[in-house]
């Protein structure tokens, strides 16, 4: 699989490779065979979760890990799901530790599309408090979530009920392009 092509996520003209291409390259690639993929739960709450991803090599020796933090609220499908999709995380980061996808960058693209939003609008007195600017990225991944057109737009629409008034206008322009 030397020549293998990694389905990428275009982000300010990036590539960026997303976590089930890590998780497949990694199954399908014959130097990781006999391989594993381990996750350990470090903390878990009802409301809040952080899970390390191990990678150990067929002699069971560990090659490489990644830690991933989710919040229950921060997103639709984190209601139901955080501690899969905090896994999910975890695993894309100890895949990237281990070498795989990252000819471009670590990050995923779902991780550098929150952080450029959050970097493309700083919240700014009477907005969203500095101490709280991972409401803005849980906002954006809520957006992205949604499965369609009607759906972010409906998304979008829930979290400027509950986040409007915080949001400065550039923020508010920052999620539309997230629908």
């Amino acid at each position: 699989m030397a020549n293998y092509q990694f389905k990428t996520t275009n982000i300010k003209g990036k590539a960026y490779v997303e976590v089930n291409e890590r998780i497949k390259f990694f199954r399908l690639d014959e130097q990781y065979k006999g391989y594993c993929l381990e996750s350990e739960m470090v903390h878990l709450t009802n409301d809040t979760v952080c899970i390390k991803a191990i990678i150990k090599d067929v002699s069971d020796r560990i090659v490489a890990t990644g830690i991933a933090y989710e919040e229950k609220g921060a997103s639709r499908i984190n209601s139901t799901s955080y501690v899969e999709n905090c896994e999910t995380s975890a695993w894309g980061r100890a895949l990237a530790n281990l070498g795989i996808g990252i000819d471009t960058s670590i990050a995923s693209s779902s991780e550098v599309s929150i952080a450029i939003a959050n970097q493309n609008a700083k919240p700014t007195s009477g907005n969203v408090p500095a101490n709280d600017t991972d409401v803005f990225g849980k906002s954006v991944e809520y957006i992205k979530s949604a499965n369609s057109k009607s759906a972010k737009e409906t998304a979008y629409n829930q979290v400027l009920v509950k986040y409007g008034k915080n949001f400065s206008d550039k923020q508010k322009t920052a999620l539309r392009k997230f629908v």
